[in-house]
């Protein structure tokens, strides 16, 4: 998809200006975002991908500021923001059902992660998927814990958090210390919305009301829409895609097979069937749905 061309707030730019600027651009209602999103996704539509874009810089900006914290230019973080809703868009399928703006969310902070993984200086280019999470998570831990003591972390404390993020105590303890230690890198001062070091402006990293609201709704939906679709399925098809696909750990062909006395072969077709009457019990409703609303 090529870049649209979106308003950029520039590194010595007004935030408050920047925001009146994208609040130019419309919400989109569900069935306008459905029919943009499909004119995209069949026929390369490139203004409605534009305007699938463009309706969703508010939420770009809304995430980006949560990230202020870790000291980079809010512009950039806008702008890779940017970069993963176009991600998004280009990967959007409507007729799952759901709103743009739920898948987007993750290509968005992704995006911005990446981002910061890469400019920060204490975090290396080789840094393990283990790592970053235990960068973008160890603060909110240690709040949780009350565990915010200057220096080292309690044994205690550390084991907790260890354990949590599924990462080794030593590493717990070194990216403490690495967090904890000045950086003077991080602490030129920021110039948007006023001055000050990057510090000061470290936010709750919790989600506000309102998404949280929008993402349980959506997963409402989603369990609704399943359960609705399982009952398409007969009671040998429900119980092999339950333990198939919907566990966990997954059960084993073998072990199905010996449970209802036919070949791994069999029960991977069953799984395979009862997965697409399940795909398309889904869309049918979501499509119902969709039109009773339009």
């Amino acid at each position: 998809m090529a870049a649209p061309k979106v308003p950029v707030l520039a590194p010595e730019g007004n935030l408050s200006s920047y925001l009146q600027e994208i609040r130019k651009f419309p919400m989109l209602e569900q069935n306008e975002e459905y029919m943009l999103a499909k004119s995209w996704r069949e026929r390369g539509d490139t203004e409605a991908a534009h305007k699938l874009v463009t309706s969703h810089l508010r939420l770009v900006a809304k995430i980006a500021m949560g990230y202020r914290g870790y000291g980079l230019p809010l512009s950039e973080l806008i702008s890779e923001g940017n970069v993963g809703m176009m991600q998004a868009v280009k990967r959007f399928d409507p007729e799952r059902g759901f709103r743009l703006a739920t898948y987007a969310m993750w290509w968005i902070r992704a995006s911005i992660q990446e981002y910061i993984l890469h400019s920060w200086s204490l975090v290396k280019m080789g840094t393990t998927a283990s790592q970053k999470k235990l960068f973008f998570n160890l603060r909110k831990l240690k709040g949780q814990l009350k565990a915010m003591e200057e220096g080292d972390l309690h044994p205690e404390n550390v084991s907790k958090i260890a354990e949590t993020l599924g990462v080794p105590e030593q590493d717990v303890v070194s990216m403490n210390r690495r967090l904890s230690a000045p950086d003077h890198s991080l602490n030129a001062p920021l110039r948007i919305d006023g001055d000050g070091e990057w510090q000061d402006w470290l936010v709750d990293e919790g989600e506000d009301q309102e998404t949280l609201l929008a993402e349980s709704e959506e997963l409402g939906k989603r369990r609704a829409l399943l359960k609705a679709a399982m009952e398409n399925l007969n009671e040998r098809e429900r119980h092999i895609l339950q333990e198939r696909r919907l566990k966990d750990q997954p059960t084993t062909l073998e072990d199905l097979s010996q449970e209802y006395g036919i070949s791994r072969e069999r029960v991977r077709q069953i799984e395979v069937r009862a997965f697409e009457k399940l795909q398309k019990a889904i869309r049918n409703a979501a499509i119902e749905e969709r039109l009773a609303v339009s």
